[in-house]
Parts: structure tokens; sequence; C-alpha cells
């Protein structure tokens, strides 16, 4: 799933990945940008493009096992649960798709584009549109168990936790909502757009805003534990490993907050906005910037391991599986990145 588990947390504990000077694996090209987060499940690559295509690409040398159009982008990031891959469309459509094959078991329209990438909790699916509309689907069939309506937009991924669904809205609101029946828990009123994907950690929801501020906020209460402000909007998407959180902002930064009070740890400065979401893999972070380039950073004090440099920039999440970084680029290019020897 998007940011690698339903809470976004961004943190992959049991994987690997790699620290010294990296190459590629392979290259897989595409026909337009690429800003999906991959997903990689039993040896399978999956991952959207803005050339209205769903992927499935062989992890080890990239070869196509399948691929998918839709009637639009993208840019979704497809979640695979129990052999069924669920991604969404710039056609305004939630598909499932056969994880082996992918043939499509059921579509869900919506009333506007699905940029938001789904949630997949207890035969649930949950995903937000741009029609300002949060909802909950039976994993099963794709028939609407509730919707629950927004003042904007919906292009955050919603984080699922403890029975609650979090989601950031262009309305400038952060939503928790009922995960059994949509209605609204708790708001909170941002200064900007929400289209950061919330991570949910130790009771406490993480979650950028366009009014340039990182807000750590109560689970349960929506009680303000501490905010930070960058010098840019951050539509990035926390990571949140070891009592820090690691996040971009549009000030060509990466940051690493001390989760419970948001003081600043480290800085790591790239060359141009950073809106892609850091995920973090034993003692690396790994995140992509609008300078063309992938970084490793070191998690603790946030010196650079290495840097990948493609050919456009990269918004696209990389995952991190078995030693290798997969990642999208805007120069329509997916990316399978190990150590060289």
């Amino acid at each position: 799933m998007f940011q690698v588990d339903a809470a976004n947390t961004g943190h992959a504990p049991t994987q690997t990945g790699p620290t010294t000077s990296v190459g590629e694996r392979w290259v897989f090209e595409t026909r337009n940008l690429v800003r999906s987060s991959p997903a990689v499940v039993d040896d399978t690559v999956y991952v959207g493009s803005n050339d209205t295509t769903v992927y499935a690409l062989d992890a080890s040398d990239g070869t196509t096992q399948w691929a998918v159009e839709t009637g639009n982008i993208v840019g979704s990031s497809p979640a695979v649960v129990d052999g069924t891959v669920y991604v969404g469309s710039g056609d305004n459509t939630v598909y499932a798709l056969d994880a082996s094959d992918g043939t499509q078991q059921w579509t869900f329209e919506t009333g506007h584009y699905v940029l938001s990438s789904p949630a997949v909790v207890d035969d649930t699916v949950y995903v937000g549109s741009y029609d300002s509309t949060v909802y909950a689907l039976d994993a099963s069939d794709g028939t609407q168990r509730w919707a629950s309506e927004t003042g904007g937009s919906v292009r955050s991924s919603p984080a699922v936790f403890d029975g609650t669904v979090y989601v950031g809205s262009g309305d400038s609101t952060v939503y928790a909502l009922d995960a059994s029946d949509g209605t609204k828990q708790w708001t909170v009123e941002t200064g900007g757009t929400v289209r950061s994907s919330p991570a949910v950690v130790d009771g406490t929801v993480y979650v950028g805003s366009g009014d340039r501020t990182v807000y750590a906020l109560d689970a349960s209460d929506s009680t303000q534990q501490w905010t930070f402000e960058s010098r840019g909007r951050v539509y990035s998407s926390p990571a949140v490993v070891d009592d820090t959180v690691y996040i971009g902002s549009n000030d060509s930064t990466v940051y690493a907050l001390d989760a419970s009070d948001g003081t600043q740890r480290w800085a790591f400065e790239t060359g141009n906005m950073v809106q892609s979401s850091p995920a973090v893999v034993d003692d690396t972070v790994y995140v992509g910037s609008y300078d063309s380039t992938v970084y490793a950073l070191d998690a603790s004090d946030g010196t650079q391991r290495w840097a990948f440099q493609t050919e456009h920039f990269v918004t696209s999440p990389p995952a991190v599986v078995d030693d290798t970084v997969y990642v999208g680029s805007s120069d329509k290019t997916v990316y399978a990145l190990s150590e060289q020897e």
C-alpha cells in the first residue's frame, strides 16, 4: 500500500535497501510521467503511469507481465491485497484487477479524478476523489459501503488506524472519519490545501499542509500537539520511525523532526521541491526531488549516502524491497536501483 501500510507510516522494518553507490538494475520505459509509487508484492512491481496504464513488471528484470489501460492518467499508487490490485485513475474510476493477469474484477465510478491511493483494511477499500468525497467500498465487489463529503478535492491518501480513517482535503482540512460508517469524528482546519497523506503512529496524526506547516494532532480528539513551519508548501507525506518524522517540503528540503515536540533534528537541502514521500528502511531515508534525483540519506544525521540522477523530476515515493529501490520518474521511466559491486 501507499507508504507501506494502512497507517501510512512509510516504514518497512523487515526490508533492506542499498546504502552505497547504486546503479540501474533495470529500467522500464512508459509513454508518460510516472508519479505513482510502485507496490512490490511476490516478485512483481505494480505501478501506474500518466500514459493511462497500470503495469505489472517482473521485479528481477522489469519485463512486462501484464498492462491494463484505463481512460486517463494513473497517478494513484496501487494497493495489492490478497491477490487483487486496487488503484485509481483520472477517468474517475477505482479499479480492482487480478494481480496475476490484470483481469478486471470490478470498477467503481466517482464524480471526478481518483489520484488518491487506496487503503485496504478488513475487506474495505478506502479512497478519495476529486469530487470532494471519501469512499468506502466492499473489496470483493466494489459496492459502496459509505461516502463522506468534504469541502474540496481529495488527493490525499487515507490512513486507516484503530477504526478511524484520517485524510486531507483541498478545503484545507484534515478529517477523522469513522471507518464503519464515515461519520465525522473531528476536523482540523489548516491554512492551505492538504494533499499530504496523514501518518498515524502512537496515537498521533502527522500531516503536512499547503500552509507550509507540518502538524502533529492527537488521533482521538484532534488536539494540536505541535507544529513545524517550513519555507514552502508541504505536499510530501510523512514517514514516522523511531520517534522521528521525515518529510519533504517545497522549500527543496527534507526534514527530520522530533516526533514528540516537532524540533528539527536535521535538514537536507536538494536542488528543488521535495513532493516525494520518504521511505525509511533500516537507518536510511529514500526520497525523490524535483531536481531529478533520488537520494539515500542517513536517518540519524541526514548525510547523503548516495544520489541517483534521472532525466526529469521525481515525485514518485520510492518502494524499497530486497536491497532494491523501485521508483518512477517524470522522464517516463520506472527504475530498479541496486548496489553495484
